[in-house]
């Protein structure tokens, strides 16, 4: 009888793990993983140069945001289509560059099969590397 109950016992404690298992949200990767590259010092002037990949997962928003300085990339991967404020929308695939002025509002969504760019920035010192915008 004692032997009953401990394996009725233990089937219930599995299933009951099981069952908060199951309802554990899944973990998702994120939709941009950013890697920085270098960080350097532009030689007598008050700005630095960061330099980094960003992997950008299939069909996402960036989010519309400014730089204090030029930005430049080169997509390595994939496909971004670039949408700069008061520019038509752009496509950059894999093999082309792309620039934006200092300060310009824009966003960007990946394709169906993401991007991943090497990015160039230009910016003060002590300033972020990006600011979101509405």
């Amino acid at each position: 009888m004692f032997r009953r109950i401990s394996l009725y016992a233990m089937l219930l404690a599995l299933a009951a793990a099981g069952l908060a298992h199951a309802q554990q949200a899944p973990s998702a990767a994120p939709a941009i993983k950013r890697t920085l590259l270098q960080k350097f010092d532009v030689p007598g002037t008050s700005y630095e140069t960061v330099i980094a990949i960003a992997e950008v997962g299939a069909n996402t928003n960036i989010g519309r945001h400014s730089h204090f300085g030029p930005e430049s990339g080169y997509m390595l991967e994939g496909e971004i289509s670039l949408l700069i404020d008061g520019q038509p929308p752009k496509t950059i695939k894999a093999g082309e560059s792309y620039q934006i002025p200092a300060g310009a509002i824009h966003d960007g969504k990946s394709g169906p099969q993401g991007g991943k760019v090497i990015a160039t920035y230009v910016i003060e010192k002590g300033k972020p590397l990006a600011t979101p915008a509405p």
